[in-house]
């Protein structure tokens, strides 16, 4: 039975089909500057991040080349940069401790498969039904227990272990208090304080490079017996990422596989999550499934180079975008780079102090934190933020594999009973009169548009598994409209989710100069939008009471 081809076009690379369709040295000359921009951004964040999870610094270099180049190569983002992310530090962490580095080859290792399978089932496109109560909560938990991990190296406390436990971790900071380090703990300030105005007043500039070669030198200079990375780990190996896999337990592969599931979940997301944003700073349109196999392929490869686990990273992917990347051969580019400044600057690397990279992380966790979002996601229905709250804490307290699995079953459930409470109310509510001029058969809608107006109707409830439609609609459209009517009348039921894509595409919009009119709100759906902030501003965004009332309006 033959092969169809539109399969097949699903898992073509970008590189190939960006390549095939015409490739000049300008382009590359914009790709390669990209590369080395990223590089220049990676190259401490790769060490800090495989340090922060219990691992040697070079891991995490080597993770960024195997794994970043694959990603590049077989990838289905045009400019998607792959590596080592703080999303993985916690359950990297927590499987070093108890199975060994051995035990995590092997999670990696499953993980890839796994994200493998996922996208020869092409289950890349069931990701995006995941709710944003979920995917907020875990990765604000997420940012604190990177926090928590790094209080040791902050304030250069004298410790032997650190636990895993959360609880026991901040009770053995608080009888270790009297260790500290006042030296490391200033240059902790001072690097955060560093790269926060750096960002304000020079955002072009590499911030945390910069912020290390700083520190190197204060530890040269000034204040030698701060603790380094080659204080604590020796120096970095200055060769080519070998093959060579440790001693790896089989036996316990059904005790490891719910990490291993966790690692793949989070790669997938990630990658998918960064390669949307990706899409939309470019206006591309990434292979979801494509990139999941890509994914997949360089876990495995990184577990078999002794790496760690690798996603799609979306800071350095946006650093890639606005450093002008056009193909996937920047990312390509950027794993050579760091190649070479792997080899050329081994020996100085060994002088980087651990509180700098501390520093660095805590940066991290706070972008990572999304604060703003998950205030948003706060002001909006009790069962959105229940789940949030309760996947929040799971993930710092207990384990980011119970708190996915609880978060999005709760969420499930929450979406069935709201399900049932709109079904229950559609069968008592009969058609108003004053819209029976608002429904669609009532006659043809688009001729009644005055130039420049488009207008598109939402049926049914919107809500965190069709919130994400919200992003083609405009795209149908040939060419920008002026004004933009959302009929909404046939939505009885809007959620966090559901907001925040609205919100989104209205914001989009005003970019573009064309004004939003809201069709025919419903009483939840109002209810919600104003309760979450998304309220008249009179030019951007109006509601009208109907569809006629919208083309009054539009015509103004």
């Amino acid at each position: 039975m033959p092969i169809d081809q539109r399969v097949i076009a699903l898992y073509v690379p970008k590189l190939f089909t960006l390549l095939k369709g015409g490739y000049g040295v300008a382009d590359f000359r914009r790709d390669a500057l990209a590369g080395l921009t990223v590089s220049i951004v990676a190259l401490p964040l790769s060490m800090a991040l495989a340090i922060a999870s219990g691992a040697s610094p070079e891991k995490g270099l080597h993770t960024a080349i195997v794994a970043g180049l694959l990603i590049s190569l077989l990838g289905g983002s045009r400019v998607q940069i792959g590596g080592p992310t703080a999303a993985f530090v916690p359950v990297v962490f927590n499987v070093i401790e108890k199975f060994g580095y051995g035990g995590l080859i092997l999670c990696t290792l499953l993980a890839g498969f796994m994200l493998i399978a996922a996208g020869v089932l092409r289950i890349g496109t069931l990701l995006k039904y995941i709710p944003k109560p979920v995917i907020t909560g875990f990765t604000a938990g997420i940012a604190v227990s990177i926090f928590s991990s790094q209080v040791k190296d902050l304030l250069g406390l004298h410790l032997d272990k650190v636990p895993g436990e959360f609880f026991a971790r901040w009770e053995t900071y608080f009888h270790s208090a009297s260790t500290w380090t006042p030296a490391a703990a200033a240059l902790s300030v001072a690097t955060v304080a560093f790269i926060v105005l750096l960002r304000r007043w020079r955002p072009a500039l590499p911030g945390f490079l910069i912020s290390v070669g700083l520190g190197v030198v204060f530890v040269a200079l000034v204040h030698p017996s701060i603790e380094t990375i080659g204080s604590r780990f020796g120096e970095i190996p200055s060769a080519l990422p070998a093959f060579a896999i440790p001693p790896i337990p089989f036996e316990r592969t059904l005790e490891l596989f719910p990490s291993s599931f966790t690692i793949a979940f989070l790669a997938g997301v990630e990658s998918l999550l960064s390669a949307v944003v990706a899409d939309g700073m470019i206006g591309g349109r990434h292979r979801s499934n494509c990139e999941l196999v890509a994914q997949g392929v360089a876990n495995a490869a990184s577990a078999l180079f002794g790496g760690l686990p690798a996603t799609g990273a979306l800071a350095r992917t946006a650093t890639n975008v606005r450093a002008g990347a056009r193909t996937p051969v920047a990312g390509v580019m950027h794993a050579l780079f760091l190649l070479v400044f792997m080899l050329a600057l081994a020996p100085l690397m060994a002088w980087v102090p651990l509180a700098t990279l501390a520093a660095i992380l805590v940066v991290v966790a706070w972008n990572m934190a999304e604060i703003e979002s998950f205030r948003h996601l706060m002001s909006g229905p009790v069962g959105d933020r229940v789940v949030l709250v309760l996947t929040f804490v799971l993930t710092v307290v207990f384990d980011l594999t119970v708190a996915i699995e609880v978060g999005i079953v709760l969420a499930a459930f929450l979406f069935m009973h709201r399900m049932s409470e709109v079904v229950a109310m559609e069968s008592n509510v009969s058609l108003i009169e004053e819209d029976r001029a608002d429904d669609p058969a009532s006659d043809d809608q688009r001729a009644q548009l005055p130039p420049g107006v488009e207008a598109f109707q939402i049926s049914g409830p919107l809500f965190f598994a069709v919130a994400n439609r919200l992003d083609d609609v405009l795209n149908q459209f040939p060419k920008p409209p002026r004004q933009f009517i959302l009929r909404m009348r046939l939505v009885p039921l809007i959620d966090a989710s559901g907001v925040t894509a609205l919100t989104q595409m209205i914001e989009r919009c005003r970019r573009q100069g064309i004004g939003v009119i809201l069709s025919g709100l419903r009483e939840q759906p109002a209810a919600i939008l104003a309760q979450m902030g998304v309220v008249e501003d009179g030019t951007t965004l109006r509601f009208a009471t109907d569809f006629q009332h919208a083309l009054r309006l539009a015509s103004t």
